[in-house]
């Protein structure tokens, strides 16, 4: 099959985004961050993008489970310093039923009652999962833990291209099915590159009788190399068209993020014109090219109380 012609693609970009009456929902997705630098940038971006009024913001988990202080307390920050819904990142890999559970409690007790219950990598990169053995099988009996509770709204990951440890993509969909029938309300999909690629996976997801709201994951490019990187970890594919977009731009930061804004948002109009009106967006901490493209779209920001005198 011939690839379209990014060119003829972009051609229709005007009038794709002309008009749009910001009917969409959002959210955004944090790392934890290292250090003051990195603290006052993760607090740069979360007051950047709370004027859109996302639906939820999320911190991440890293392999192994090995940023889950910070996670908690990059969380505490947030809640602290902002109305904005919150959704903290809870894993399986490398802790016990109990260790998770505490997790859990804690994050309701700060007020996150939101969580993406997902089942984990394990570090470094590509070593083989195993589940502890006092621990959550995997992210189906997480959910179901956690729904039992009664406690908590429960999103899952969902993978376009299937997830590089499944023996197929009939076998990937019928383990997001086991997640949904145990609890989940939603799904997160890992980022893909083509539109296709989603509408493809919702179709077949739908057919398989999932009928929680599956929320595309949007990856805005600040670095091509790092994204081909993530990409290997998680099995997304890097169409050829996108890698020829971006050649020689490596140090050409203000020219990298004009042509990454350009073709993002083009990528989200096409899934806006097949009915998408979730996205969810992995921000690697930085906020303008989700910020520009959530307002191609239409978004705008919310008044700001004023500040008492």
């Amino acid at each position: 099959m011939t690839q379209p012609d990014p060119g003829t693609r972009l051609a229709d970009a005007p009038s794709r985004f002309a008009g749009l009456p910001g009917d969409i929902a959002v959210s955004f997705e944090f790392f934890p961050p290292k250090g003051d630098k990195g603290d006052e940038q993760l607090q740069r971006t979360v007051e950047r993008l709370a004027p859109y009024e996302p639906d939820f913001v999320s911190v991440t988990y890293g392999a192994g489970g090995s940023t889950r202080a910070g996670t908690i307390t990059a969380l505490e920050r947030i809640v602290g310093s902002t109305s904005v819904p919150v959704a903290g990142h809870l894993t399986c890999v490398g802790a016990s039923k109990v260790e998770v559970n505490e997790v859990a409690e804690r994050y309701r007790a700060m007020g996150v009652t939101h969580i993406v219950a997902l089942r984990g990598d394990a570090s470094p990169p590509g070593t083989p999962y195993s589940p502890h053995a006092q621990g959550y099988r995997g992210a189906a009996e997480l959910v179901e833990a956690l729904a039992r509770t009664g406690h908590f709204d429960i999103s899952v990951a969902a993978y376009p291209e299937a997830h590089p440890e499944s023996p197929s993509v009939e076998d990937d969909i019928a383990n997001l099915r086991r997640k949904v029938d145990a609890g989940a309300n939603r799904a997160l999909t890992q980022f893909f590159f083509e539109p296709e690629t989603f509408l493809r996976f919702r179709d077949r997801a739908v057919a398989a009788g999932i009928d929680v709201p599956i929320i595309p994951g949007v990856l805005p490019i600040t670095n091509f190399k790092q994204t081909c990187k993530f990409a290997g970890i998680c099995g997304a594919t890097i169409p050829d068209w996108m890698a020829n977009a971006f050649d020689g731009l490596d140090d050409e930061p203000a020219i990298r993020n004009l042509v990454a804004a350009t073709l993002a948002a083009e990528f989200c109009g096409k899934l806006y014109e097949e009915g998408v009106r979730d996205f969810h967006f992995y921000t690697l901490n930085r906020a303008d090219l989700s910020y520009a493209i959530c307002h191609l779209l239409g978004l705008r920001e919310k008044a700001r109380e004023p500040v008492a005198a």
